[in-house]
């Protein structure tokens, strides 16, 4: 047999094994370590690095060496460019972190998701608790009679409301069961908790001493979702909603704008997200705010998302709910509240700003497993070693501390290849990978591969030196993150002075299938909500958010031509 045909069935063969086993000799099917790799990089590229497609017993996969197909072959599937929507709900599919329910419009959160708004939630609870606001929980059920109360609130909440009217289960002679005894008053599934909030308030207020109350919780809402979107839009989601009264209208703005600011602060250093804040327009604001303060982001397909808002409901609410209190001067005022809340949207949110073709990308300030360890243990006389190696290496990183909480590590001791192993976690968005082998031990190495480089990118680093840096390298992750994130932001937000630039900006090519276009347009509005109708009937553009910067510079209209104060900004947006 020649050599160089002897050369391609070997490489054939390592490349067969490398799919079910992992890093593979091609002669020997032994262990590669990382310099064994940047050998063969040298003469055989493809062989020194793992393929970057799906793996595993459910996937066919058709290596073509150096081809273009291989160099365009994803472990997510269809690609970004390719189908947007499509690719956002299999990246959360391969990171398991959520599915849909069998109760139509409702999603399962798996553990791994449930880990990220773990995270989410510990971290923004401990802001709140910073700024003096505590914790309380309110009743799931609301009297309809209290929604009667605020007209303006019920209207805008009154088609996704789920509605009780029947206290329990009777079952038939042929075995069928059927709601019996009717409820006196029907009770609303909560949409929000304004109104039943507002009749604690009611009984705990009595004096201007008995103020400011500043109040969260955790829970769920209901609101009924026709055309469902894991995380993004679900029946059932999970939130945390603000509730807080004040003496003055002066300190109610001012914790509304305390709360933006929290919020912001969270999504850009938590989340590593870049958000523009201000205020809603009139027609978008929150029903029955006087104010409705966002933070808007964006994804990769260029589309806004609403990160967060924050309420200034003047004194509606508590007129509606009967929050009365005397005041300094000895007579009876009604009080001044907000309310603003935050959901699981955020974790949706992440995955479409940071995730990437071949799978989850997480900052590491909120990802449930910050570095993972991979021991690799072809032979069983080497396997004790390595895995003491791992333990032990494990043990001192969860004694060092990230962003003020100790680091999170775990050894994947999983008997599967370690291909198989290393792709499962490329496709959950773990910020560091670490493989440990024999040879690696020999020279007190580990190959560190980071989720915010490319997946084929590694780097041979010492043990020791990595247990030092650790904390080091997951801060360059998350400010790598952020940065990428604003840099893509920043290029698709457009100053537009015409309408004809207005329209053809968030006008795709192609009508059949739109390809990824727009962005966020700053332009000049009148004010006018006409305007904006048309704007949202012609393209499904809205004003996302009127900057609250002190950089407004009057101008004209550019659909009118009618004076304008400032520029506003417009997005598509979910």
């Amino acid at each position: 047999m020649a050599l160089a045909e002897k050369v391609f069935i070997l490489e054939k063969r390592a490349q067969k094994v490398w799919v079910t086993q992992g890093d593979v000799n091609p002669a020997t099917t032994d262990y590669l370590d990382s310099s064994s790799r940047l050998n063969i990089a040298q003469n055989r590229p493809w062989l020194a690095t793992e393929p970057p497609y799906n793996v595993g017993p459910f996937y066919e996969t058709t290596i073509f060496p150096m081809s273009t197909l291989a160099s365009t072959k994803t472990a997510i599937s269809p690609r970004r460019d390719e189908d947007f929507p499509e690719w956002y709900q299999q990246v959360i599919r391969a990171a398991e972190l959520a599915e849909p329910s069998d109760v139509r419009g409702c999603m399962v959160i798996r553990p791994w998701g449930y880990g990220i708004w773990e995270n989410m939630q510990r971290q923004l609870d401990a802001m709140f608790r910073a700024t003096g606001h505590r914790n309380a929980y309110f009743p799931l059920f609301i009297p309809l009679s209290y929604f009667a109360k605020e007209a303006q609130h019920v209207e805008g909440f009154a088609k996704e409301c789920a509605v009780v009217t029947h206290t329990r289960l009777e079952l038939e002679a042929d075995g069928t069961l059927k709601p019996g005894s009717p409820l006196k008053e029907p009770l609303v599934v909560r949409p929000t908790s304004e109104t039943i909030i507002g009749a604690s308030y009611a009984k705990w207020v009595q004096s201007y001493r008995d103020l400011p109350i500043l109040l969260n919780q955790w829970a769920n809402v209901v609101r009924w979702e026709m055309r469902p979107r894991l995380f993004l839009r679900t029946t059932e989601f999970l939130w945390q909603e603000g509730h807080t009264v004040h003496e003055t209208e002066e300190q109610a703005r001012a914790e509304a704008t305390l709360i933006l600011g929290i919020y912001e602060r969270f999504a850009r250093e938590h989340l590593a997200l870049p958000v523009f804040t201000g205020t809603k327009s009139e027609s978008e604001k929150f029903p029955g705010a006087v104010q409705t303060l966002t933070l808007e982001a964006m994804v990769q397909d260029r589309k806004a998302i609403q990160a967060g808002t924050s309420h200034f409901l003047g004194q509606n609410f508590a007129k509606a709910s009967g929050i009365q209190f005397q005041n300094r001067e000895g007579k009876q005022e009604f009080g001044w509240t907000t309310s603003w809340g935050m959901t699981t949207r955020m974790v949706g949110t992440v995955v479409m700003m940071h995730s990437d073709d071949d799978g989850l990308v997480l900052p590491p300030r909120i990802a449930p497993t910050q570095i993972v360890i991979l021991p690799i243990t072809p032979k069983e006389d080497t396997r004790v070693k390595v895995l003491e190696a791992c333990d032990a290496l494990a043990l001192e990183l969860r004694g060092k501390r990230f962003a003020d909480a100790p680091l999170e590590v775990e050894v994947d001791r999983r008997d599967l290849g370690g291909g198989v192993k290393n792709w499962e976690w490329i496709k959950k968005g773990v910020p560091l990978r670490l493989e440990i082998g024999p040879r690696d031990l020999e020279k007190n190495s580990a190959a560190v591969s980071q989720r915010d480089q490319p997946v084929k990118a590694k780097e041979s680093m010492k043990i020791d030196e990595f247990a030092a840096r650790a904390p080091e390298i997951l801060a360059s992750i998350q400010d790598s993150l952020h940065a990428r994130a604003k840099n893509f932001r920043d290029a698709n937000t457009q100053v537009i002075n015409s309408k004809k630039d207005f329209y053809d900006f968030f006008t795709p090519k192609n009508s059949a299938k739109p390809e990824i276009h727009g962005g966020f347009a700053l332009a000049h509005w009148n004010g006018s909500r006409e305007v904006e109708e048309q704007i949202k009937n012609d393209l499904k553009v809205t004003i996302r958010v009127i900057p609250l910067d002190d950089s407004a510079e009057p101008g004209q209209c550019i659909f009118t031509g009618e004076p304008s104060a400032r520029q506003v900004i417009w997005a598509k947006s979910y």
